[in-house]
């Protein structure tokens, strides 16, 4: 069985977090990231893998590993 998301899935993230929604960080996984919780950006897109490429507001551009880290987005009504 492979890991990767349903094309479905993929349809969801996308539908979730539309190119230029704002986002900020919950949790990441990666040891070597300068990111941490609290961080927020901007999604450039999401990957076949369900990877979301974001732009993150310190200058990062590391991506969102489906089911490794965890994004949620900021509402409009939030301050940015």
């Amino acid at each position: 069985m492979n890991d990767f998301p349903s094309k479905g899935t993929v349809k969801r993230l996308r539908e979730r977090f539309p190119q230029g929604c704002r986002v900020v960080l919950i949790r990441m996984t990666d040891p070597y990231t300068n990111l941490r919780p609290g961080d927020r950006g901007r999604v450039d897109f999401i990957d076949d893998a369900g990877t979301a490429h974001c732009t993150w507001d310190n200058g990062s551009t590391l991506g969102v590993a489906y089911r490794e880290d965890e994004i949620v987005r900021v509402d409009e009504g939030e301050a940015p």
